[in-house]
């Protein structure tokens, strides 16, 4: 996910712009808040449908992540930019190239379909700056410039009506390398909007004359072509992106025009970088290819990609499971978001097998499960060790990762009565109740996620104490879903940073409040990253290269309690360290987990991942 850019002021709102006279003025980001009324209105279907499909591709999709003998990691979409491929080389020998002969749109939607999607969102423009519908507005089109020679675009928009999703545009808005006003294209035209970017400098206040040419390539480029998409396909939903790549005032107007070209259409969160305590899109976005969850308020969407690529690279073969994302959606679901799950159709227009595995299994899935996801709100209860859980009005829908090796579900959390409780793999037949303990079969339905409808009594009231059960097999306890106290921060939830981060003084911790309903055992270990040292460099990010801290000198002591039990350990540098913190009694009530701070002697302590109990016996 793109850094937000400070707007430190905005550039003082409503100042004017890059000249005096008749230049259009910077809107009141005060102006572009949707009212509640107006956010409820737009997002009624979004809330309900909770999962979608996003697809990137475009000409870049023929190469598949190799130009000329040069293999790219990660995102294949970035290829251009990563290898600086000049702008006549790839029209002539990439767009020229690209000719989609397997191109199907009714067997992808069909897919998404099946997969229980509801909506469907795909790449208009990507930050090459090559428009893959029929814009009257550039030359560099998949109609005008490729032997396809046909938009696709239309196709895709009726075998979605057809089959009744939504459908919408990706526009990369603030990042284009495919014209010479362009921001971002700094090889063939020393553009600073792209990879000289620095995060945290006002760079825009010291080139005017990259102000004139954001401002020329927005009002001959980037609004022509958005009002283009808007009228001639009607979407109902525009996914932005990179916003920091603009100066902030391009970007309200952009969002401006959007608004006044079809109050109704859905505008993610990347439309405009975050303006303090304002939120001017009409839901936020996680990180990119995120696995953990830090608490979000409000609406909310994730996007993880079948891979670590978005558009097909043939190079890159770490498709995640069924399972990973099955649980993933749950997990978004649970907490009030959706899943917009990304895949790369190749160059021919086909999709990849390993992408249409994990779809019919994802639809496997939903065929009997789908309820569960479609039209739930967030949970009442805290993350249960055997998993997690949705609702939909007095109905809870608990979602089974590790089936109990006793038969015996324990819901933590829950005070309203349970009227009844049925598997949705076996609708037919009632399980057995006993306060808030659900008898199992012997068997998990479903090795990823067998899911337990259960209506209760009235409004479901739960606490926020995370029950504590030997039954479930190892209770990972994430730092994601923890309480925060002091200065900590969430990390942005990817693998590589689904911690919490910038730990600077003792008065910081991390608190889990837990309850016990009788004497336990646990075996306790602890996961963390801890980088040895200070790097401030240019690095390859999502969205080009970044400035960044890798790392800040980690170092100190800590400690990890519950109760009476306390264990301090010395903070070892590496990246993901796993230490054991010994056994820990837990006693019958209620109490907190903690991890602090005993001394902070490196830039900061560690960036603790997760508690893990492994039960050893109930006592």
């Amino acid at each position: 996910m793109p850094k937000s850019f400070p707007f430190i002021a905005l550039l003082s709102l409503g100042c004017s712009l890059l000249h005096a006279g008749d230049e259009p003025r910077s809107p009141d980001p005060k102006t572009l808040v949707p009212t509640e009324a107006e956010r409820n209105a737009r997002l009624g279907w979004w809330r309900e449908a909770r999962f979608g499909m996003f697809v990137h591709w475009g000409v870049y999709s023929t190469l598949g992540g190799t130009w000329k003998g040069h293999a790219v990691k990660g995102y294949g979409e970035h290829i251009q930019r990563v290898l600086k491929i000049p702008i006549p080389v790839y029209l002539r020998e990439v767009a020229g190239a690209f000719n989609p002969t397997q191109f199907d749109p009714e067997e992808w939607i069909r897919l998404a379909k099946q997969a229980g999607m509801g909506y469907f969102i795909i790449t208009a423009k990507h930050h090459d700056g090559f428009a893959m519908f029929d814009s009257k507005v550039s030359e560099h089109t998949v109609v005008k410039a490729t032997p396809f020679a046909k938009d696709p675009m239309v196709a895709l928009r009726e075998a979605c009506r057809k089959q009744g999703l939504k459908f919408g545009f990706y526009y990369s808005h603030a990042f284009d390398w495919g014209e010479e006003n362009s921001p971002g294209n700094d090889w063939d035209y020393g553009n600073p909007g792209g990879d000289k970017l620095l995060h945290g400098r006002s760079w825009w206040n010291e080139d005017k004359g990259f102000l004139a040419k954001a401002r020329s390539y927005v009002d001959g480029k980037a609004i022509p072509q958005i009002l283009e998409l808007i009228h001639d396909y009607h979407p109902d939903i525009l996914w932005f992106d990179t916003p920091h790549k603009l100066p902030p005032e391009e970007t309200l107007r952009i969002l401006q025009a959007v608004r006044k070209a079809d109050p109704n259409v859905v505008v993610n969160g990347r439309a405009v970088a975050d303006v303090p305590d304002l939120v001017l899109g009409d839901y936020r976005n996680t990180a990119d290819r995120p696995s953990e969850f830090p608490p979000q308020k409000g609406d909310w969407e994730g996007i993880p990609t079948t891979n670590e690529s978005y558009s097909y690279n043939q190079n890159d073969h770490s498709h995640k499971s069924v399972s990973f994302f099955i649980r993933l959606l749950a997990k978004a679901a649970a907490r009030g978001g959706n899943i917009l799950l990304n895949v790369g159709p190749r160059g021919d227009g086909k999709i990849d097998s390993a992408d249409i595995a994990i779809l019919k299994g994802m639809g496997d899935w939903w065929k009997i499960n789908g309820e569960s996801i479609r039209g739930t709100s967030r949970t009442p209860l805290p993350v249960q060790a055997w998993g997690e859980s949705t609702r939909k009005g007095n109905r809870l829908y608990l979602h089974v990762f590790r089936w109990p090796d006793d038969g015996l579900l324990r819901i933590g959390g829950l005070k309203t009565p349970i009227a009844k409780a049925w598997l949705l793999a076996d609708p037919g037949k009632s399980l057995g109740v006993e306060g808030t303990v659900i008898t199992l079969p012997a068997a998990a339905p479903d090795p990823a996620d067998s899911v337990i409808a259960v209506d209760c009594a009235g409004e479901p009231q739960a606490d926020d104490h995370r029950l504590l059960v030997t039954n479930a097999g190892v209770d990972t306890f994430r730092t994601s879903d923890a309480r925060l106290q002091g200065g900590l921060k969430y990390g942005p939830g990817k693998s590589r940073d689904a911690w919490v981060f910038d730990w600077k003084t003792t008065g910081d911790s991390v608190i889990w409040p837990v309850k016990a309903d009788r004497r336990m055992a646990y075996d306790v270990s602890i996961v963390y990253d801890a980088p040895a040292g200070v790097r401030n460099a240019i690095v390859e990010g999502d969205a080009g290269r970044e400035k960044a801290t890798d790392g800040a000198g980690a170092g100190g002591i800590y400690s990890v309690s519950c109760g009476e039990w306390r264990v301090e350990k010395p903070v070892k540098t590496g990246a993901n360290v796993t230490e054991s913190l010994g056994r820990l009694i837990v006693n019958p009530g209620e109490q907190e987990m903690h991890i602090r701070a005993v001394k902070v002697s490196g830039e900061e302590l560690f960036r603790p991942r997760a508690l893990e109990l492994t039960p050893v016996i109930d006592r």
